[in-house]
């Protein structure tokens, strides 16, 4: 499911880091929770166009390397490293069987992948995968679609998403996610349940998982006027997990 509709959106999906929830809260705090990175390695699971995978690198990462099942995505992210270089190597693999790397990484982020896992044996492969792939002491990182948002809440059209239930996986919902660009893009995914998380993390040898909520932006941080977030804060659909080898 992923691959196909990634493949699609392409280089367009650096657009959504655009959008206000993107732009005031999404990257603010995935950021904030990588820290400065002092020259630790760094995976970036499906790291798309590699948007974080920059990130990662500009917060003092030292080899880098971004990974995504959409060769059109890479293509992207290639093509960026391109024109701008950072040392960044990307390739095409699958985050549900990641072979043994050569040297295991300090650091695993993944942001929006454990939510495309369709069932619980998925996603604790992908979770077995991540923790070999790190070195004793490593950390994943990771920003999911929040599992107790509220779908019959207000309306999230004005932080530029929109998410609708569309059928049911054995995880959780499944859901279509439009992001309002010009034209938009949409996508759908799944929204695993918290116990699903935690027991398939826990399996694969994560000793510590925590789950950290985003904050809403200083008004200072943001050019909307009062109470523009108070929606956000009080249903927010995302939000992310620190996990501990």
């Amino acid at each position: 499911m992923a691959r196909q509709q990634y493949d699609d959106i392409g280089e367009t999906y650096e657009g959504v880091k655009t959008l206000p929830l993107a732009r005031y809260v999404e990257i603010p705090g995935f950021t904030g929770m990588l820290g400065r990175l002092g020259g630790r390695s760094v995976l970036d699971l499906a790291c798309g166009t590699g948007f974080y995978t920059r990130q990662a690198r500009r917060l003092g990462a030292g080899d880098v390397l971004g990974v995504d099942i959409s060769r059109e995505m890479v293509t992207a992210a290639r093509a960026i490293e391109e024109r701008e270089p950072l040392g960044i190597r990307y390739d095409v693999l699958d985050a549900g069987a990641l072979p043994e790397p050569e040297r295991p990484f300090d650091v695993a982020t993944a942001v929006y992948l454990l939510n495309y896992a369709d069932d619980e044996e998925t996603l604790a492969r992908m979770c077995h995968g991540i923790h070999r792939s790190l070195a004793p002491g490593g950390e994943l990182l990771a920003l999911t679609q929040n599992p107790d948002f509220r779908f019959d809440g207000p309306d999230t059209a004005k932080y530029g998403f929109t998410y609708t239930p569309c059928g049911t996986t054995p995880v959780g919902p499944r859901v279509h996610i439009e992001a309002l660009l010009d034209p938009p893009v949409a996508f759908d995914t799944n929204y695993p349940l918290r116990p699903v998380y935690e027991r398939c993390l826990k399996a694969a040898g994560f000793d510590e998982v925590t789950w950290v909520p985003l904050q809403v932006p200083a008004p200072a941080a943001h050019p909307f006027g009062a109470g523009f977030w108070d929606d956000f804060a009080a249903n927010p659909p995302l939000i992310m997990l620190r996990c501990r080898k």
